[in-house]
């Protein structure tokens, strides 16, 4: 007859009372102020969905022409300036015959504040990546040092054997949509993480007790030697 260890099933409930349900990474700031709170936080989170839409549905046309119908860079973008150049042809000659404006197309797209302002937001973009960057090689946390180490280093070997096209759509897909997904599912996702890392403590427990205590150790610093 089996004898049941009640220490064990005691300690094991305690480890387990005491391991409570944790956001996933640890995390205690909402997820949409950790994707910084603006313009791409709502893309990444789809909270304008027809923003994010069009995105995705502009990636995924582009992936098509280079990756499935293999369409050449330099014939794209020769044909999209032909089409660009034959409409503003209609529609400047159209204007003149029904005797309006033409357009002004250089001046609504290119107006000195809005380039002013992307100079400004991509100054600023580039200046606090490149300080994260910075802080990151000089080693002040090294556990985040040997982890950019290691993810770079995957990367590499990954984009060694996956087309950099097909590696970038896919990665694109998954970023939009799995910070999305997270945020509708959360508590499913943290309570499935969690059982997860506590089933994984209790398999750890028992491996520790029936398999690596019963390893023979050599003996302690000021044991007796023996000749």
């Amino acid at each position: 007859m089996p004898i049941y260890d009640s220490s064990s099933s005691d300690s094991d409930d305690e480890h387990d009372h005491h391991f409570t349900q944790k956001k996933l990474f640890g995390r205690e700031r909402p997820l949409h102020s950790i994707l910084g709170g603006g313009r791409v936080a709502d893309v990444l989170l789809w909270r304008d969905t027809r923003l994010s839409g069009g995105i995705l549905a502009g990636v995924t046309i582009l992936w098509l022409l280079f990756e499935v119908a293999e369409y050449n860079f330099l014939t794209l973008a020769c044909h999209l300036s032909i089409t660009a150049m034959l409409i503003a042809f209609i529609w400047s000659n159209l204007a003149l015959l029904f005797d309006r404006e033409p357009p002004r197309i250089p001046e609504l797209i290119l107006t000195e504040r809005s380039m002013k302002d992307l100079a400004h937001v991509f100054h600023g973009k580039l200046s606090r990546l490149l300080t994260i960057l910075f802080d990151i090689a000089r080693g002040k946390d090294l556990k985040t040092f040997l982890l950019a180490i290691g993810s770079l280093w995957i990367i590499s070997v990954v984009g060694g054997s996956v087309n950099a096209g097909n590696l970038f759509y896919f990665g694109f897909v998954s970023l939009q949509t799995s910070f999305a997904l997270y945020e509708r599912y959360e508590s499913e996702i943290d309570n499935a993480v969690t059982n997860g890392t506590k089933h994984l403590n209790k398999l750890y427990r028992k491996f520790d007790k029936k398999v690596l205590n019963k390893i023979p150790r050599g003996p302690v610093n000021g044991g007796k030697k023996f000749k």
